[in-house]
């Protein structure tokens, strides 16, 4: 009698022991797999201290249409280096006439604003900011638009408008439709400047100090808006209409990366020299 139970107890220690093995090898096998997958399957774990992308903090915003805010997303030194390199070469922006195709300035849009030269897309910490929107977008870098910076002053705005271009300039077009829009925000606004999408959210907010009804994003140094300008169904939004309300204090500064359906870089690797008005053409809307 007394030989059965030690054998049977002898037995349960074994499972137990066994068990508790096997619970140990799986947890080290879980810890080693997060250990080498880092935050990222596109970047290593040198990269991606680089790119910042452990302090961004996404918050979804708006279903219909898709918009999410990215806090974080860009460092201080970030935002003041864009300002610094734009500063000098800021010219009125400008929006695409609809019935001549040709970039023109109008009423509609009265901030200063430059693109970045394809030089300055090599510099490092540019290509951070660059590679760092292709992570989150889940666009290819080759896709986006050169970065376009912008300053608002008191009383400039950007009237309501879509960022996607009319449907019959795009046969032919390098890189095709404008898939999304990633607005990041340079500065602080002392009063308005907000980021106005009426046809999203069902409350009211403050644009430019007068209250509508809608979705209003306040300007914060370093945050990011990533919206859709095309459905999941592969067709333009028009839910997507937005606007840069009049500032009333203080001066706004955004980086502004517009991502094609293709490759929008192919553009600039022609041997053939490209002129003012083939880049206002292709690339300003």
């Amino acid at each position: 009698m007394m030989t059965r139970s030690m054998c049977v107890i002898l037995f349960l220690t074994f499972i137990t022991a066994g068990m508790i093995l096997g619970i140990f090898l799986q947890l080290l096998q879980f810890w080693n797999l997060e250990k080498s997958s880092g935050p990222s399957p596109w970047v290593s774990k040198k990269q991606s201290a680089f790119l910042h992308l452990g302090l961004v903090k996404p918050e979804i915003l708006s279903w219909s249409p898709r918009i999410i805010l990215f806090r974080n997303f860009l460092t201080m030194e970030e935002c003041d280096y864009l300002k610094t390199i734009a500063e000098p070469h800021l010219q009125a922006s400008q929006v695409q006439d609809t019935k001549t195709g040709k970039a023109v300035t109008s009423d509609a849009r009265t901030s200063y604003g430059t693109f970045l030269t394809l030089g300055q897309t090599k510099f490092s910490m540019i290509q951070a900011v660059e590679k760092r929107i292709a992570i989150f977008t889940q666009i290819p870098q080759e896709n986006a638009e050169l970065l376009y910076v912008i300053r608002y002053r008191p009383t400039e705005y950007y009237l309501v408008h879509h960022d996607y271009l009319p449907e019959d300039t795009i046969a032919g077009l390098k890189g095709g439709q404008r898939v999304a829009t990633m607005l990041m925000y340079l500065s602080n606004v002392v009063e308005g400047g907000e980021t106005y999408f009426p046809l999203a959210g069902s409350g009211n907010c403050s644009c430019g100090g007068v209250t509508v009804q809608g979705l209003c994003v306040k300007p914060n140094k370093g945050d990011a808006l990533l919206f859709w300008n095309m459905g999941l169904n592969g067709k333009v939004d028009p839910r997507s209409l937005h606007s840069g309300c009049p500032v009333l204090k203080g001066e706004k500064w955004t980086a502004t990366s517009w991502m094609r359906q293709g490759s929008a870089r192919g553009f600039w690797n022609t041997k053939k020299p490209w002129t003012s008005e083939a880049f206002k053409r292709s690339y300003t809307a």
